[in-house]
């Protein structure tokens, strides 16, 4: 833990390579796209008035408001808005949200010290850094035992940025890592009813994060083996001891800031993929004659994304069956397809779909980057495929290698620029200049405004 908090400790901008902060960059965009869109949606309406009436010194913005708040409150609330919508970028290999914590975090806590556009992006680098390489280092493992990588890592990297902007040196960098860990949280169990917990997640592990800072800061104390000790954060939430070199190999050369995917679709990463697929299935068959689906997912997908009967708005988000049928019925998955989760069509759909995990062998690779497949079979009448299509025993077929919005994606600039624009509308100019410019301003406030 000690060599996390002295790297992440001492990071200047200046050693962080451009392409690497282009890719920050256009997170953050990204990032507040997806916060700003939920904010107009109302879609975090409750932890903005939780967060408005914590109050505080008029430390950082709640964006949405007119009202300045505490730096940990508002960092809360605008990390549970950043996270509403689900539309927040993935790293696959970690599988947490990164810029939902880290954003609100960075944005947050620079508006409280008065740090330079350069000084929020190191802190931003040093933070999604830490988060993508915490899950990396136990691929699957939180979730595998009903906690939510995002809140449970999050935590740790919000303290790391936190501890960044407020020029902490190793050892309290490293207080702050322990004391974070001791804080770190998120259940699963909103799966079973489609509840709003995981929304929220995001907002604890700012909290707690910058809480964790603050502390360390004051002097309070957290175990350098907080990570790996025998009761650390690993055994205890993940089961299993942290890949050393996933964590820590490398740092300063391999960068995982540069390996984060953006989401085309306001949905779970794992259901990408699917969606994909589907859309290409959808070239091949009229929709309204399919009588069977068969869906084929990563078998770690399969326990998050497999329900086919969502019975909230949320929980569709969470339904690759339902998600691929409102693609193959209207062959696009916009924000507002989760205004109608009830439409009679895509569950009828959905309920004669079958999820099916790839074998074993065939599923090496990180759920959140893993390929799909999804069959149909048709009515009496003659399917509408062309003479190519691909036909497996009766069954249609369509593949998707990955979802879309992958780093290294041809058209990955221009993605985030219409998911900002969308969201941002008539602001998106402005606030597309002030984070284009950060490196070189010499405070936020130009951002924070371009929000307002």
């Amino acid at each position: 833990m000690r060599d996390l908090a002295a790297w992440t400790s001492r990071l200047d901008l200046s050693a962080v390579p451009g392409q690497v902060q282009a890719a920050a960059r256009r997170q953050l965009l990204d990032g507040l796209g997806c916060l700003i869109s939920a904010v107009r949606r109302n879609e975090a309406s409750a932890a903005t008035q939780v967060a408005q009436g914590l109050g505080g010194p008029a430390e950082a913005t709640l964006v949405g408001t007119t009202t300045r708040v505490g730096a940990p409150a508002a960092a809360c609330g605008n990390a549970v808005a950043l996270h509403a919508l689900d539309f927040d970028d993935t790293h696959a290999a970690g599988l947490v949200h990164p810029t939902a914590v880290v954003a609100p975090t960075v944005l947050a806590v620079a508006e409280q010290t008065g740090a330079t556009g350069a000084q929020l992006l190191a802190a931003y680098v040093a933070g999604v850094e830490t988060i993508c390489r915490l899950g990396a280092a136990a691929p699957h493992a939180f979730h595998a035992r009903g906690v939510h990588a995002t809140s449970a890592c999050g935590t740790v990297a919000a303290a790391v940025t936190t501890a960044r902007l407020l020029n902490l040196d190793e050892e309290r960098t490293t207080d702050a890592i322990g004391i974070a860990a001791s804080g770190a949280s998120g259940l699963l169990e909103f799966l079973a009813t489609g509840s709003s917990t995981k929304q929220l997640h995001p907002g604890f592990a700012a909290y707690n994060g910058i809480l964790a800072a603050r502390l360390a800061a004051a002097g309070a104390t957290g175990p350098v083996s907080a990570l790996d000790g025998e009761r650390g954060l690993y055994r205890a939430l993940a089961g299993r001891v942290p890949d050393r070199v996933a964590l820590l190999g490398d740092l300063g050369r391999r960068w995982e800031t540069a390996a984060i995917t953006v989401k085309p679709y306001p949905a779970c990463q794992l259901s990408h993929a699917a969606v994909t697929a589907a859309m290409k299935l959808r070239q091949q068959v009229d929709p309204g004659r399919i009588t069977a689906l068969r869906l084929h997912l990563h078998p770690d997908a399969v326990p998050i994304v497999g329900d086919l009967a969502p019975a909230t708005a949320y929980a569709a988000k969470f339904s690759a069956a339902w998600c691929a049928a409102v693609a193959l019925l209207d062959g696009t998955l916009p924000v507002e397809a989760f205004d109608r989760s009830d439409r009679p069509d895509a569950a009828r759909l959905a309920a004669r779909t079958t999820v099916l995990a790839w074998p074993a062998d065939q599923a090496q690779m990180p759920a959140a980057d893993a390929p799909a497949r999804i069959e149909a079979t048709m009515d009496a009448d003659p399917a509408r495929a062309p003479a190519d299509a691909t036909v497996d025993d009766g069954w249609i077929v369509a593949d998707a290698e990955h979802g879309g919005g992958r780093p290294g994606d041809p058209g990955l600039d221009d993605l985030v620029r219409r998911k900002a624009r969308a969201a941002l509308g008539d602001r998106a100019d402005a606030v597309t200049a002030a984070v284009d410019g950060l490196a070189t301003a010499a405070t936020v406030t130009d951002l924070m405004r371009s929000l307002a």
